[in-house]
């Protein structure tokens, strides 16, 4: 009873208080309100790439990772989640979704043994090239084109171009999706992974194949009849 008397009535409880959303520094709410509609529960890939992939965040870089969360990725479905940036969340919130990511997710020693390409590309690809490499490490899957078959996705689609940045491209050919079944540059072709150059070769074939208007149904001549 005593205890009862000793807080004013209707005064609320330790703790009940609702936290404002700019204040929530919870990686896993974060992630879940943020991430997981693209990015899969725990990480575990969507329409997005898998964030929970050793192999991916073993060659992102920290800096590279978290402009993107910040930032977005221009011409893609990738949002910029920064204030700075038009976003709803403060620096700190990023900083919390970077170092979770990393944290949960991360594992030291993934990598050792291999030679693994750079994140990004440090040179000018060659899409002539690009098409060898494709038919040679990619075409047994994504079928002759990139049209697609039943054991790979097409990836000339246009649409699909459209929706994807190179890094984007090259991303996934490093580290593969392994919740799809993709494997990552070491696993295409048996005891032959891809180097860099092959890498960034078939990234420009791909990129040469963007079109102008993506997606658009109808020839320009129809447009005009209406």
């Amino acid at each position: 009873m005593l205890s009862a008397c000793a807080r004013p009535s209707g005064q609320p409880q330790p703790g009940s208080e609702t936290v404002a959303p700019n204040e929530v520094s919870d990686f896993r709410i974060l992630y879940s309100q943020n991430c997981s509609g693209c990015h899969g529960a725990q990480g575990r890939g969507g329409a997005a790439i898998a964030l929970a992939d050793p192999v991916y965040l073993a060659i992102v870089d920290e800096a590279s990772l978290r402009t993107a969360i910040a930032e977005g990725v221009h011409g893609t479905s990738m949002p910029a989640f920064a204030q700075s940036a038009g976003g709803m969340l403060t620096d700190k919130q990023i900083d919390a979704i970077t170092n979770g990511i990393l944290a949960a997710w991360g594992r030291k020693g993934t990598l050792d043994g291999s030679n693994p390409p750079s994140y990004a590309a440090n040179t000018t690809g060659n899409a002539a090239n690009g098409e060898l490499v494709y038919g040679t490490y990619c075409a047994s899957c994504h079928g002759p084109g990139g049209l697609g078959t039943l054991k790979g996705s097409a990836i000339t689609n246009d649409s699909f171009l459209a929706l994807v940045s190179d890094q984007g491209l090259r991303t996934t050919i490093i580290a593969g999706r392994p919740e799809l079944g993709a494997p990552d540059w070491r696993g295409n072709v048996p005891g032959k992974p891809m180097t860099d150059r092959e890498i960034t070769d078939v990234v420009a074939w791909l990129a040469s194949r963007r079109v102008q208007n993506p997606g658009q149904p109808y020839s320009a001549s129809n447009y005009a009849q209406h």
